[in-house]
């Protein structure tokens, strides 16, 4: 399976405890895709370049997944449908070169 990175802009007024549901929501999405989870990195609240729906601050969270090919767009559409992802960016890693 390719394998993607997923970065993801959460709504920076959530508590914590709306924060552990909704990263929960997203693992769920994740296996519901049949996505296999390879790294998370939470890199937490950080002031944006722009406002997003009149936000200046978002939660910012990376994943690397390895996602079925004919999965990827469904997966995007039913993550950018959460109230509390602003965005959703997903970019196919490129195969590392091999050493001679």
């Amino acid at each position: 399976m390719p394998r993607y990175d997923l970065n993801l802009l959460l709504n920076p007024n959530l508590d914590s405890y709306q924060l552990g549901l909704e990263k929960g929501v997203i693992e769920q999405i994740l296996e519901r895709h049949q996505a296999q989870v390879i790294s998370v990195d939470e890199r937490g609240s950080f002031r944006l370049a722009y406002p997003i729906q009149k936000d200046s601050q978002a939660y910012l969270i990376f994943y690397s997944v390895e996602v079925p090919r004919d999965l990827v767009g469904s997966l995007q559409r039913e993550l950018r449908l959460r109230d509390n992802i602003r965005r959703v960016m997903m970019v196919r890693e490129l195969p590392r070169a091999q050493k001679a």
